[in-house]
C-alpha cells in the first residue's frame, strides 16, 4: 500500500520565527519521530535543530555533529539523536546502525538526509530549508506516511502554506 504524502510551507523572517516553528513541530514529536533536514549550506538546518532541541527540553549547547556524525542528547521526556551525514557515504551510514536510532525511543534529526535517503524509514517528516533573501527562509515540509502526513494536513489547515 502506498503511503499518503502531504505538504506544508512556511515563510520564516527571523530566528524567533524559526524557534516558534521548531516548537510547533516539537509538540508533535513522539518516540521514533524522524525528521529529515535538507537545504543549501548555511540555510539553517543546524539552527532549526538547536531550536527543536531547546523545545523538547535539551539543556545546554547543541551544535552540528559534522565530524562526530551522531550526537545524543537527553531531552526532558525523551532523547534526541542529532545526525549530520554530509561527510559519509551510504555504506558508512549503513554500518553505523542508524535503524537503532530511527526506531528507538527518541527523536532523530538528520541533517543532509537526502544523502542517505535509501536508509531512512519509509514514514518520516522531510524539511527543506531554503534562503529567501536576508534573514528570510522558506521551510517546506513533506509528511510521508503516518503520523507525518496528518501533521502536514493540520499545519496546512492552520494556514502554514503561503
Amino acid at each position: 500500500m502506498e503511503q499518503r504524502i502531504t505538504y506544508a510551507e512556511w515563510r520564516i523572517g527571523s530566528l524567533q520565527e524559526t524557534t516558534q516553528l521548531a516548537a510547533l513541530l516539537a509538540e508533535k514529536a513522539l518516540p521514533g519521530t524522524v525528521i529529515a533536514l535538507d537545504g543549501d549550506l548555511g540555510a539553517g538546518k543546524t539552527t532549526f535543530s538547536q531550536a527543536f532541541a531547546a523545545a523538547i527540553g535539551v539543556p545546554g549547547i547543541v551544535n552540528s555533529p559534522t565530524f562526530t556524525i551522531i550526537k545524543e542528547y537527553e531531552g526532558s521526556s525523551m532523547p534526541l539523536y542529532h545526525m549530520d551525514v554530509y561527510r559519509i557515504s551510504v555504506e558508512e551510514a549503513d554500518e553505523l546502525g542508524l535503524d537503532d536510532y530511527f526506531f528507538g525511543t527518541g527523536i532523530t534529526l538528520v541533517e543532509w538526509a537526502t544523502l542517505i535517503e535509501e536508509l531512512l524509514p519509509a514514514s518520516r517528516l522531510e524539511l527543506y530549508i531554503e534562503h529567501a533573501g536576508g534573514e528570510e527562509r522558506i521551510i517546506r515540509a513533506k509528511g510521508i506516511g503516518e503520523p507525518y502526513a496528518d501533521w502536514c494536513d493540520e499545519w496546512d489547515k492552520m494556514g502554514a502554506t503561503t
